[in-house]
């Protein structure tokens, strides 16, 4: 339970972050976070695929999951045209 506790603490962050960064409207409170969550996925995946070692702790976490989330933000509005 902690574990999912801390991954939504996390995808909020994130998609707060994102919406800021990406600009626009956003796409909603459960939608950033999910995009968030998602993306700390993502931007973990990729970092673990590059070899960058997560030494950082909770700065490193939300960092990558700011860049897996913009990563994916932009690939989304890339497909539907949506800026």
């Amino acid at each position: 339970m902690h574990g999912l506790i801390w991954w939504i603490l996390v995808g909020l962050i994130a998609g707060w972050a994102t919406g800021k960064i990406m600009k626009g409207s956003g796409y909603g409170f459960i939608v950033d976070t999910l995009l968030g969550v998602v993306g700390a996925v993502v931007g973990g995946y990729i970092a673990g695929a590059l070899g960058i070692s997560p030494a950082g702790g909770m700065i490193y976490t939300i960092l990558i999951a700011i860049i897996g989330a913009v990563l994916l933000v932009f690939l989304f509005r890339l497909i539907t045209g949506r800026a």
